[in-house]
């Protein structure tokens, strides 16, 4: 087992963050370092800093509104390959870009809807309203039925 100085990871960890289309295996092959141990190195904590290209990079979760739509638009049109490498330079992941665009989608909905909304509310209200006194005009009906049906057998009993 070979052991790496803490520089010589960094660079490493570093050229593997600028790989562009290339594979963590082709870069690990590339540099002569095993595979699992440039993801172990990718995936430490203590390399944090190094994954922020730019030094102040925001995570994911600080873009803003305008930040996440024009990644959106960025990234609208771009192929498995190229998205990923958009990705990786950016500090994110695609499924975020997925997660940004249902949002997106979500926020544009109920705002148009409102009046809708309220306007079936109203319906919904009215029908149940009406529901309710044909319910009892009905039990009433049945009741008057049942009545009736009971005079009637009694006056015919009387005829008898």
């Amino acid at each position: 087992m070979t052991n790496y100085t803490q520089a010589f990871k960094e660079e490493v960890v570093r050229k593997m963050l600028t790989r562009g289309n290339r594979t963590i295996a082709d870069m690990a092959a590339e540099l002569n370092v095993p595979y699992h141990s440039v993801r172990n190195w990718l995936r430490n904590p203590r390399m944090a800093h190094l994954h922020r290209a730019d030094g102040g990079a925001k995570r994911p979760l600080d873009w803003t509104a305008e930040q996440r739509l024009q990644a959106l638009l960025d990234t609208n049109n771009l192929a498995p390959e190229d998205l990923n490498a958009w990705c990786r330079e950016r500090g994110i992941f695609a499924h975020q870009l997925q997660a940004w665009k249902a949002e997106f989608c979500l926020s544009a909905k109920p705002s148009t809807d409102i009046g809708e909304v309220r306007k079936l509310k109203g319906e919904l209200a009215s029908l149940q309203r009406e529901l309710s006194r044909k319910d009892k005009a009905l039990s009433e009906a049945a009741a008057l039925l049942v009545l009736q049906k009971k005079y009637q057998a009694l006056w015919e009993d009387g005829d008898k």
